[in-house]
């Protein structure tokens, strides 16, 4: 704004300099997750012994199994859902994205595991009449609160300073990274929705990586059974070696 102020004669110098260390910088608070094998094992076996609403225990399930934002979880429609093709199609409106990039930006593709498609094949006969796989309690018009998985990480004896729904992503791309070797960063992001840095960004990477991530998909969640069963998984490392 000072800047096109002295373009234009408005005024001689531009204050803002002045300001400069005058704000102490934002500390970034990531989101807590469970990063170690262990302790992923540890809390899958948790969820699967939950003891709350059959549909609040499939979004903690596939929260683990999809990595997906936690608002594109609670607010998946069964019309996203392609059980037959083992596919979530997320439309572009109900991505996180600028305005522009969700109007001209296109669908994000979750493709299924098999685990993934037997949990939704147990959850469709209870919510599949209506709208969203994971609706509200009270109304069934509205989709899951966005409170509901992490009441329920409460429930199993997770603090919000260890684990919340967001977690699910860290966990995911921490250990696919150190315990999966091989797999391309590039695939893990576009598999993430993360949006592409560069002066170009999206609007040039049309990169899918779908077979890649297929097979990602259901790698992790061979890797999530073995967690669960507290199987020895070799680390990268050790592999390597």
């Amino acid at each position: 704004m000072f800047r096109y102020g002295i373009q234009t004669g408005r005024c001689e110098r531009s204050p803002a300099g002045d300001l400069k260390d005058a704000l102490k910088p934002v500390i970034v608070k990531h989101m807590a997750a469970v990063l170690e094998p262990a302790k992923a094992g540890e809390l899958l076996r948790a969820i699967d012994g939950y003891d709350g609403q059959p549909a609040t225990t499939a979004a903690l399930k596939l929260s683990a199994l999809f990595f997906q934002r936690p608002g594109n979880i609670r607010e998946m429609e069964w019309a996203w859902v392609d059980l037959d093709q083992a596919m979530i199609t997320i439309p572009s409106m109900d991505m996180k994205r600028r305005k522009q990039e969700k109007i001209n930006g296109r669908p994000h593709f979750v493709p299924l595991a098999p685990q993934a498609v037997a949990i939704l094949r147990d959850i469709q006969p209870l919510t599949g009449h209506g709208c969203y796989v994971f609706p509200s309690l009270r109304t069934g018009e509205q989709p899951m609160s966005e409170n509901t998985v992490n009441a329920a990480l409460r429930r199993l004896g997770y603090s919000s300073d260890e684990m919340t729904g967001h977690g699910f992503r860290a966990m995911a791309r921490t250990l696919i990274i150190e315990r999966m070797p091989g797999i391309s960063t590039d695939v893990i992001e576009a598999q993430l929705a993360h949006g592409k840095s560069g002066p170009l960004g999206m609007a040039y990477d049309r990169a899918e990586f779908m077979e890649q991530r297929r097979e990602i998909m259901a790698q992790w969640a061979n890797h999530l059974d073995r967690l669960r069963l507290g199987l020895r998984v070799i680390t990268a490392a050790k592999q390597a070696a």
